[in-house]
């Protein structure tokens, strides 16, 4: 299958505030349809490329195209213009409270233009989509924190964005609307075909609806790719926060070798790995593991404790033969 055009696309973009250098030479592309996520600990510059994705930053250096569109260098009614294309869904969902449900939805529909009919079926329409039917007439004060985010998704994607951004959208929910909200994405893109950023500091939430992610650390990119890609490509620091592992007893007295599971090799379960070891003659022990599935596709990490420092390496060196990512554990 061809890949997918960039529908947005960061080259070489840095931002500097006074001496503080936030971000730096950010290069990254968004294929069309793809739901991507930004992770990062806080300061890693998550917020500054948030309003630079958004024109509300022009970065000090680099180029920002959405959609086909460089917006880092509009000024004014031009880059209202092509911000339209982003639709925006915040942690702190801002409704009107003298609004209702259907008034929210309508309100971009209004400043655009749209005319009542067109308003009133394009508000019925994404209340359907978002499962808020039932809920045209209630305020704000009336729903709850997962139904007003529905509200604020649909009214993100009143005027038919290509992009919808969501800073940290599920962080004031709990587990159960988290998944559900997540679910909503996913549905929503494969209806409608947009492209989706999510920004979080959640790893669990890039496990369970993203196609791609990227980890910000200090205003870089640290690491970036397919979601499978990432948790197979061996012992990172954005593996271990989307596959992480249970805690290995401090007091073993071997050497720990940690393997990733999954991807295209042959050798798929911690069962596999033992016996490829057993038929080598090498003894070892399961210290630690975590299997995930993700977007279908079973998936894992192992910690395997050996002898020593020499078994260590010789299970990187055959493991690593069979296809696997694996490596001395520090």
């Amino acid at each position: 299958m061809p890949a997918r055009p960039p529908l947005i696309r960061l080259s070489g973009v840095s931002k500097q505030f006074g001496s503080v250098r936030a971000l730096e030479d950010i290069s990254l592309e968004i294929p069309a349809g793809e739901i991507h996520g930004i992770v990062g600990p806080s300061g890693a510059g998550k917020s500054t490329l948030i309003r630079c994705l958004t024109g509300l930053e022009p970065p000090t250096s680099g180029e920002v195209q959405i959609a086909g569109t460089r917006i880092d260098g509009l000024r004014g009614a031009a880059l209202r213009r092509a911000r339209r294309s982003i639709g925006m869904v915040f942690q702190d969902v801002h409704l009107l409270s003298s609004r209702t449900a259907a008034g929210n939805v309508s309100h971009p529909l209004e400043v655009a233009g749209a005319g009542r009919a067109e308003r009133e079926g394009r508000v019925a329409e994404l209340l359907e989509l978002v499962g808020l039917a039932d809920r045209a007439d209630s305020y704000p004060a009336q729903l709850s924190g997962g139904q007003q985010q529905r509200v604020g998704i649909a009214r993100a994607l009143a005027t038919r964005p290509p992009v919808l951004l969501c800073d940290e959208p599920t962080s004031a929910l709990d587990a159960e609307t988290t998944r559900q909200i997540l679910d909503l994405l996913r549905r929503l893109r494969d209806r409608l075909g947009i492209t989706v950023v999510v920004i979080t500091h959640e790893p669990s939430v890039v496990r369970e609806a993203c196609d791609s992610v990227t980890l910000l650390d200090r205003g870089r990119v640290a690491q970036s790719g397919g979601l499978l890609d990432v948790v197979t490509s061996g012992d990172t620091p954005l593996a271990r926060a989307l596959v992480p592992l249970p805690p290995s007893d401090p007091d073993r007295a071997g050497r720990l070798v940690a393997v990733s599971l999954g991807g295209s090799a042959q050798v798929r379960s911690a069962r596999d790995v033992l016996a490829v070891l057993d038929a080598a003659g090498i003894p070892a022990e399961i210290a630690a593991a975590t299997l995930e599935t993700i977007d279908g596709h079973r998936v894992g990490r192992l910690q395997l404790e050996v002898a020593d420092s020499d078994a260590a390496e010789r299970v990187t060196d055959l493991l690593s033969g069979q296809g696997l990512a694996a490596e001395v554990a520090a």
